[in-house]
C-alpha cells in the first residue's frame, strides 16, 4: 500500500514539484510562486505577468490566461473538459500505472468525483443531487442559517478572544451541510478536520508528507460512508445521500466519492468566503460603515468578496480537440490555466478592479464558482449563507476587530485563512 501510494504521489505531484522548482531557478513566473514569498496563484504580480503576455499567452508548459471573456468562454466550451487522470490526453503508460495504483478512495481531484468527471458520467452525477440546491431548497434553508448563526454569536460572547474561523465561519456551513446530507451534529469536528486534510489534494504539487496524510484521512472517510450507506440501503431516509442510494444509478465508489464532495462542496468554499470576508471588511470600515446604513446592500457585498478575493484562484482544463481562440492555435491535449483571480480583476469588466467596493453593480458577474457544466453545486447556498452570517455578525459585533493578523492556510491554488483571533467588543 505504501510504495503504490508513493508512486502515485510521485506521478501526480512529484514530478511537478520538481519541475516547479527547476523552473523557479529559471526565472519561471509560476514556479517562483511556487516556491517563492508571494505564493499566491491569484497574485498581482501573477496576473500581471500573464497580461503583458497577451490574452492567452503560453507559460511554463501550458496555455494561461487571466482575460474574463477567454475565461468565461472556456469554462462554458465543451471543446475543453477537465484536467483529470482519466483523460484520454493523458500518456497512456500514466493512465495504465494511476489505475493499477487507484486505492479507491474518495480524493476530490480524482474520478469519479463529479468535480473531476466529464459527460456522461458528470450528468449522471449531478442529476441526481441539484434539486437539493435550486433556489427553492436554498430559501427554505434560510431560516435555519439565521437559528444556527444566532446561535454561534451566542457563543462568541463567552469567548475572550474567539477565533473568527474556528468558532464561527467553520461551524455555520458545516452544520448547515451536515443537516442537508443526514449526517449527525457529533459528526461536526469530524467533518472539519476531513476538510481541512483533504482541500490540499486540490492542488497540485504537494509534498508527500501532505499528501500522505490526506489519503490517511480519505481512508477514514470511505470506512465511514461505506458503513453509512450501508445502513442507508437498508433503511433510506429523506436526505440527499439517500437520494444517491435510491436512485440507483451509482455504484458504491461512486456514491462514496461524491458523497464526500458534496460534503466538502457545502462547507469549504464557504468557509473560506466568510474567513476572506472578515478580512477584507475588518480591513475597510469606510464599507462596513455603508453596510451598516444600507442593510440592503450585503447580497452584493458577497458578490464583491467572492471577486476581489475568491478562494480558489486557478482551475484548468484540457482541450478536447484542436482549437483556434483568441488568435491562438490550441493543440488537442493542451493543458489551459484559466486564472480566476485574474478574471475577477480584469480592468475590461471591473473598473478600477484593485478597489473593494460593496456597491460595485457588476460583482456578480465575477468567476468564483467556475462556470459551464462545473459550476459549483453549493453556490446558491454559499451566497445565502454569506449574506446571512456577515450581516448578523456584524452588527451584533459592529466594533469587531482582529486581535493580529490572520493566518493562512500554507497554499498556493486555495485562499483561505486557518486561524482568525479577533476582539469582539459587546454590540
Amino acid at each position: 500500500m505504501f510504495t503504490r501510494a508513493w508512486i502515485r504521489w510521485l506521478l501526480l505531484h512529484g514530478l511537478l514539484r520538481s519541475y516547479l522548482l527547476w523552473s523557479a531557478r529559471r526565472g519561471d513566473p509560476l514556479g517562483q510562486i511556487a516556491f517563492g514569498q508571494d505564493r499566491l496563484l491569484g497574485s498581482s504580480r501573477y496576473i500581471e505577468e500573464i497580461r503583458q503576455r497577451g490574452r492567452i499567452p503560453r507559460m511554463s508548459g501550458a496555455w494561461v490566461t487571466a482575460d474574463h471573456e477567454l475565461c468565461r468562454l472556456i469554462l462554458r466550451d465543451r471543446r475543453f473538459g477537465v484536467v483529470s487522470p482519466n483523460h484520454p490526453a493523458m500518456p497512456k503508460l500514466l493512465r495504465w500505472v494511476l489505475a493499477k495504483t487507484d486505492p479507491g478512495l474518495p480524493n476530490l481531484g480524482e474520478p469519479p468525483s463529479m468535480l473531476v468527471t466529464d459527460p456522461p458520467d458528470h450528468t449522471r452525477y449531478r442529476r441526481l443531487v441539484r434539486q437539493v440546491f435550486s433556489p427553492k431548497a436554498i430559501a427554505t434553508l434560510e431560516e435555519r442559517v439565521v437559528e444556527v448563526t444566532d446561535d454561534l454569536l451566542e457563543r462568541l460572547e463567552s469567548k475572550p478572544r474567539p477565533d473568527l474561523i474556528g468558532d464561527f465561519s467553520a461551524q455555520l456551513p458545516v452544520a448547515i451541510i451536515a443537516e442537508v446530507l443526514g449526517l449527525p451534529a457529533d459528526m461536526h469536528s469530524t467533518l472539519l478536520k476531513w476538510g481541512d486534510t483533504g482541500a490540499p489534494l486540490l492542488e497540485r504539487g504537494l509534498t508527500w508528507t501532505t499528501y500522505r496524510h490526506a489519503i490517511e484521512d480519505l481512508a477514514e472517510v470511505k470506512r465511514y460512508f461505506d458503513h453509512h450507506f450501508d445502513e442507508l440501503t437498508a433503511e433510506p431516509g429523506d436526505d440527499v445521500l439517500s437520494m444517491l442510494v435510491t436512485g440507483g444509478e451509482l455504484t458504491r465508489r461512486e456514491q462514496v466519492a461524491n458523497a464526500a464532495l458534496l460534503l466538502d462542496a457545502g462547507f469549504l468554499t464557504t468557509v473560506n468566503m466568510l474567513g476572506n470576508g472578515i478580512a477584507l471588511l475588518t480591513s475597510h470600515p469606510e464599507q462596513l460603515d455603508l453596510l451598516a446604513a444600507q442593510p440592503e446592500l450585503w447580497p452584493g457585498a458577497v458578490e464583491e468578496i467572492l471577486r476581489y478575493d475568491c478562494p480558489v484562484r486557478m482551475t484548468g482544463r484540457l482541450a478536447n480537440c484542436d482549437v483556434d481562440i483568441a488568435d491562438q492555435h490550441i493543440k488537442s491535449g493542451s493543458l489551459v490555466l484559466l486564472s480566476l483571480a485574474g478574471a475577477n480583476h480584469d480592468p475590461a469588466v471591473f473598473p478600477d478592479p484593485e478597489r473593494f467596493d460593496v456597491t460595485r453593480a457588476n460583482a456578480a458577474e465575477h468567476v468564483s464558482f467556475s462556470g459551464g457544466i462545473h459550476s459549483c453545486l453549493g453556490a446558491r447556498l454559499a451566497r445565502m449563507e454569506g449574506a446571512v452570517s456577515l450581516r448578523a455578525l456584524f452588527e451584533r459585533y459592529p466594533d469587531l476587530r482582529l486581535d493580529g493578523p490572520p493566518i493562512p492556510y500554507p497554499l498556493i491554488n486555495l485562499h483561505a485563512y486557518r486561524s482568525m483571533p479577533a476582539k469582539l467588543p459587546a454590540g
